[in-house]
């Protein structure tokens, strides 16, 4: 009897500097944090980023793809991109996808900024954080919007057609798509500068929804009706290529084509004297931003609502 109560003394006795030894609570598994570890924020390789683009058959949206996945890489997050293929419809139900998967925040090109709206109040009631990038959306809790100042450059591009026509001549406009704030900001600013000036007339004005293959075929039912035009405006470089194409056909060289976006097509032709101008964005850059931005309100930062990227002009 004396033997066993040697025994159990002996292990209890054990068992206390066992516990007196250890630095963590008794029953803990968790390791002791590092010095400097803000065990606040999330840890970058734990964070998951949607990105919806509107459409990956424009090199404008392929670009910007292409700087969001590369920051993405850099700062070894997860992204996952879909293409909205310009199908609002599709775009909602993408969105709702990247929701049920889980992501911490959403990147949303829209493809139609009123249609879009019902996606991102579903992200809201998720918790998930939303920033849109180069087009902005109507309605719904987006915390930070990323693009250049279309209407800026809408108005750079008029400014130019009417300097180099000398304030006079007939213009036509191609459009966006309708309900995309790109096309109407962009439409503002070409007419703020355009309209009242005598001597110009915007002859006709049309959607072509940033398309090259539209854009051909609308310059070429403008110009069955018309072809006393001296200038066209794109709202993007696609349907000036699309016009450039229309305008060769029917023989016309001597007609300004402005063009937005200074994809890599549009410079060519611009240098190469087809095109007049193109306004030059970064998408790449909007891309970066966007993810930057998803980064730090992840992180429970304080973002700008809106942050501008430079335009200029390439002629």
């Amino acid at each position: 009897m004396k033997n066993w109560l040697k025994v159990l003394l002996l292990a209890a006795f054990t068992m206390i500097l066992v516990a007196g030894c250890s630095t963590k609570a008794p029953g803990s598994t968790e390791e002791p944090a590092t010095s400097g570890e803000n065990k606040g924020a999330p840890a970058t390789d734990s964070m998951k980023l949607g990105l919806s683009i509107s459409t990956l058959n424009n090199p404008f949206f392929v670009t910007l793809k292409e700087g969001a996945e590369a920051e993405a890489k850099k700062q070894g997050i997860q992204i996952t991109t879909i293409d909205a293929q310009n199908d609002p419809a599709k775009q909602i139900s993408d969105i709702e996808d990247l929701i049920q998967q889980g992501v911490s925040a959403l990147i949303i090109n829209p493809t139609d900024s009123a249609a879009v709206v019902s996606a991102i109040e579903s992200a809201n009631n998720a918790g998930i954080p939303v920033i849109t990038v180069d087009r902005s959306a109507e309605g719904g809790e987006v915390v930070a919007h990323i693009a250049s100042d279309n209407a800026a450059g809408g108005k750079m591009a008029g400014e130019f057609i009417l300097e180099t026509l000398g304030n006079k001549g007939k213009i036509v406009e191609l459009e966006g798509i309708p309900g995309s704030s790109a096309a109407r900001e962009r439409g503002e600013g070409f007419h703020s500068a355009v309209d009242g000036v005598e001597g110009v007339e915007v002859v006709a004005k049309q959607a072509a929804d940033f398309d090259r293959a539209k854009g051909l075929t609308v310059m070429e039912n403008i110009l069955q009706g018309n072809k006393d035009i001296q200038a066209v405006f794109a709202h993007n470089d696609e349907m000036a290529l699309g016009a450039l194409e229309a305008l060769a056909a029917a023989g016309l060289k001597d007609v300004l084509v402005v063009g937005f976006d200074a994809t890599e097509d549009a410079v060519k032709a611009v240098e190469d004297g087809r095109m007049g101008a193109t306004v030059a964005q970064k998408p790449d850059l909007i891309g970066q931003k966007g993810v930057e931005t998803a980064i730090s309100v992840i992180k429970g930062e304080k973002v700008e609502e809106f942050i501008p990227v430079e335009l200029e002009l390439i002629k």
